[in-house]
C-alpha cells in the first residue's frame, strides 16, 4: 500500500495485518547531462514498490523523501542538499510518525551513495533510542556481481531508467556523457581520496560509461534488488527486536 495514496482508515485496517513499513530516501542532485536531477529518488521509490510487491506480506510504502546528504554536487547546477544532521533528523521523525500509527519495523531504501553513512548511523540511533527496529537497504549494493560497476549516472543507474523513465534520459547526450566523465569515483592515494567534490574529478559529473546500461539490465537490476528487499522483509518482519540486556 502506498501509503500517501490511501485514506487513514485503509491505514487503520492495515496497521492490524502489519507492522511493516518502506521509507524510499534518494537525492536531488546531478548525473551528467543525460540523466535527471531526480534519479536517485526514482530508483529508490521504483526498488521499494517492486520489493513489497516481491514481498509475501503486507508492507506500507511511505512517501519518498528526495532530497540528500549530497553537498558532493554543489558545483553543479540544480542539486538539493541537507546537512548530515539534517537527513538524519528527516529519517527519523519520519520513522516516528510511522512508529506512532503501528509501523515500527521499517526498511529505509535507499538510492543514494551519499546517503549511507548518515543512514547507517540513524537507523542504530533509532533501534537504540526509539520505540522502532529500522534498517537501511542500498538498492545497488544489493545486485550481486552488478554492483561492482556502479559509479554515478553511470550503467546501472542508466540502465534503470532506460527501463523505469526511458523518457527522461536524453540519450541524444550519451556519448558526450562518458567522453566528459571519469572512470573511477575520486582521486586515491595509499587507500585515501583526495577529493570531496565530484567536480574535483569528472568534468561532467558522470563516472563510468551511461553507453553500457541498456533497459533490458535495468530490468534484471530491478528484480535483483526487489528480491533482495523482500528477503530482507521476511527477515525483519520476523526478528526478535527486543534490545539484548546488559552483560554482567
Amino acid at each position: 500500500m502506498r501509503l500517501s495514496e490511501a485514506t487513514w482508515t485503509d491505514v487503520s485496517e492495515l496497521v492490524a495485518e502489519t507492522d511493516v513499513a518502506l521509507v524510499p530516501v534518494g537525492s536531488t542532485e546531478q548525473h551528467g547531462p543525460h540523466a535527471p536531477l531526480g534519479t536517485d529518488a526514482f530508483t529508490a521509490e521504483a526498488v521499494a514498490e517492486a520489493g513489497a510487491e516481491a514481498y509475501d506480506g503486507d508492507v506500507v510504502v511511505a512517501p519518498t523523501l528526495p532530497v540528500g546528504v549530497a553537498a558532493e554536487h554543489r558545483q553543479f547546477p540544480g542539486t538539493l542538499w541537507f546537512s548530515p544532521e539534517t537527513f538524519r533528523s528527516c529519517v527519523r521523525e519520519t520513522v516516528a510518525s510511522l512508529a506512532e500509527h503501528g509501523f515500527d519495523r521499517v526498511v529505509v531504501v535507499n538510492g543514494h551513495g551519499g546517503n549511507v553513512g548518515a543512514l547507517d548511523e540513524v537507523t542504530g540511533t533509532i533501534t537504540r533510542e526509539d520505540d522502532a527496529y529500522a534498517v537501511a537497504f542500498t538498492w545497488f549494493e544489493a545486485v550481486g556481481e552488478h554492483a561492482a560497476k556502479m559509479g554515478h549516472g553511470g550503467p546501472l543507474e542508466t540502465a534503470l531508467l532506460r527501463h523505469l523513465r526511458p523518457e527522461l534520459v536524453r540519450e541524444e547526450r550519451i556519448a558526450d556523457a562518458a567522453e566528459g566523465g571519469s572512470d573511477r569515483w575520486g582521486e586515491w592515494v595509499s587507500g585515501v581520496n583526495l577529493a570531496h567534490d565530484s567536480a574535483e574529478f569528472t568534468e561532467n559529473g558522470v563516472v563510468g560509461d551511461p553507453a553500457e546500461g541498456d533497459a533490458s539490465l535495468g530490468e534484471v537490476l530491478l528484480d535483483l534488488s526487489a528480491e533482495s528487499l523482500a528477503d530482507l522483509l521476511s527477515a525483519v518482519a520476523e526478528r526478535d527486536v527486543d534490545r539484548p540486556p546488559r552483560r554482567d
